[in-house]
């Protein structure tokens, strides 16, 4: 077959392996994410929440042991009137949330953006979450 300058040439696609990095998982897979309706319900209805600066933090202690914390985010339009703004305080998020997840306990988590933010920046929001993330560590675990 002769080579098309045209063609770009194929990238392999990276594979599992590839995308940890010095131990720790690089992806946001399906099972780490809150996606049904039934899920965010049963976290609004337990109706324990951490309040922050911007965000509150609603979880759900009493997952298996061992499956990890689970991630939902609701990020509203009233708020946050671009998507692109409403996009970036999602991906700021969902990177503070794989940074911290080995130290989390088995919880569903669901953040909700509770007050405009004065300027949509990565660092104010990833340090509003990562202090409610501590605060969530420090809560001794539900009696069964």
């Amino acid at each position: 077959m002769p080579f098309s300058p045209l063609a770009a040439p194929r990238v392999a696609s990276a594979s599992p392996s590839d995308r940890t990095s010095g131990g720790v998982d690089q992806t946001f897979a399906r099972y780490r994410r809150l996606t049904k309706t039934d899920e965010f319900s049963s976290v609004f209805g337990f109706r324990k929440a951490i309040r922050g600066q911007w965000l509150m933090l609603h979880y759900l202690p009493g997952r298996p042991a061992g499956s990890g914390p689970r991630l939902g985010l609701v990020i509203g339009k009233k708020l946050l009137r671009r998507a692109v703004d409403r996009n970036r305080v999602k991906r700021c998020l969902r990177e503070t949330f794989r940074r911290e997840r080995s130290s989390l306990p088995d919880c569903d988590l669901v953040v909700r953006l509770m007050a405009r933010p004065a300027a949509v920046d990565n660092g104010s929001m990833s340090e509003d979450f990562a202090t409610l993330l501590g605060k969530l560590r420090q809560r001794p675990p539900p009696a069964p």
